[in-house]
């Protein structure tokens, strides 16, 4: 599948964790509710991603799931404009990660960094399996699947994109040069009349001879507009044009997003494993509480002891929800002893809470109507389905698989 569209295509996942964070909230919900209205979207639930490392736990996974969809949607991520979707519904990810495990070479899964990083990291576990060494290539078959164009990863995931791009080049590179290929290549080219066939041979030479990348954008957009050719000739002339065989699964770019500004109660990264988190529905109460009692300035013993936000984790939490008045004031208040810590903490609760409030609210009638939730995941996954089976059936016939 190429990525001739108009509109590019963004895949995202996450691991059922169970109820989300405000870590979540900032690090990954907020970005896909801005790209659901920029780009044709495929979110999913990475359930058989969970098996990876808790295999043994797997009674665990089919609330943690609904847990996490409910957040989603309570979020703002919204049906009608992104495909929401379980992994386990397409099997089509299965099937195409097995296909490409017979030409993905060993060595190209071991070096993923994160490999080595997470069995140091969870060396409780044991991750000596070949779910475990082979999940960066789910993850490609996950992206591979979709003809997905734009991948939305922080800095430490660009390394499984790149494979995924890798793995893609070496698929194409095998399977893309059809018998005749270039033969039928040049019958393509006579398709888009003489203007526009001397026009792409132009773009084409100079790409090929000059390097000239701008050529290619150019060309992209001359075979979009070319409406007399067919999906594959248009696929053959970008392969052609590039000096590959036919494009059969497209290569993904990284779409870098920023980290998470969101600290925990402990001025660390927000996640479960430090038990430094407030979820999406805790209750105001714990939440207020959670914040009057997270510690602040060591230094600052009394009340009457002047502090130094740079140095204090409430200070990160101003960052993300107080405005300039308020964060003048509080630099001010707390540097002179001013204002007490408590005083300093309550804009924050106040905004953190007013934040919660609408999202909770949609969480509770989500709860309430459990099936509304699986139907929007049965849809999303049947949408998907669709979609993927096309790619599949591509992939089945380059390989030789079809039999009819």
């Amino acid at each position: 599948m190429s990525s001739l569209g108009n509109n590019s295509r963004v895949l995202s996942g996450m691991r059922p964790t169970g109820r989300l964070h405000l870590g979540h909230y900032h690090g990954v919900l907020k970005n896909w509710i801005k790209l659901q209205h920029e780009f044709e979207c495929f979110f999913f639930v990475a359930d058989w991603h969970a098996l990876t490392t808790h295999y043994e736990e797997s009674h665990i996974i089919a609330e943690s799931v609904w847990d996490m969809v409910i957040d989603w949607l309570a979020a703002g991520v919204n049906p009608g404009s992104a495909q929401l979707f379980i992994q386990s519904h397409v099997p089509e990810h299965a099937e195409l990660h097995l296909l490409l495990s017979m030409v993905t070479p060993l060595g190209w899964l071991e070096r993923v960094p994160s490999y080595k990083d997470q069995q140091e990291r969870l060396r409780e576990r044991d991750l000596a399996t070949y779910g475990f060494l082979g999940y960066p290539l789910l993850q490609s078959a996950d992206i591979l699947i979709y003809a997905a164009d734009k991948v939305p990863v922080g800095e430490d995931q660009v390394a499984h994109v790149e494979l995924t791009r890798e793995v893609a080049r070496r698929f194409n590179h095998i399977y893309g040069r059809e018998p005749g290929f270039e033969e039928a290549a040049e019958a393509a080219v006579k398709k888009m009349g003489k203007k526009n066939a001397r026009l792409y041979k132009d773009l084409r030479r100079r790409y090929q001879e000059q390097g000239e990348h701008e050529a290619v954008q150019v060309a992209h957009a001359l075979l979009q507009e070319q409406q007399n050719l067919a999906i594959n000739d248009r696929e053959r002339l970008l392969g052609y044009l590039e000096g590959s065989g036919r494009i059969i699964l497209t290569e993904p770019e990284a779409l870098l997003t920023p980290a998470s500004k969101m600290p925990g109660l402990d001025g660390q990264k927000m996640s479960k494993s430090y038990n430094n988190t407030i979820t999406l529905r805790e209750d105001p109460q714990e939440v207020a509480q959670k914040l009057r009692t997270m510690p602040t300035d060591p230094a600052r013993v009394r009340r009457t002891d002047p502090g130094n936000p740079d140095v204090c984790p409430v200070w990160q939490l101003h960052e993300v929800y107080s405005d300039d008045a308020v964060k003048g004031w509080v630099r001010e208040g707390c540097t002179s002893a001013g204002i007490g810590c408590l005083e300093c903490k309550q804009p924050v609760i106040d905004s953190m809470l007013a934040e919660l409030a609408p999202i909770q609210e949609r969480a509770g009638e989500l709860q309430g109507d459990p099936g509304r939730v699986r139907a929007i995941i049965n849809e999303g996954s049947e949408a998907a389905r669709d979609v993927a089976r096309k790619t599949l059936e591509e992939v089945r016939q380059v390989m030789g698989l079809e039999y009819t």
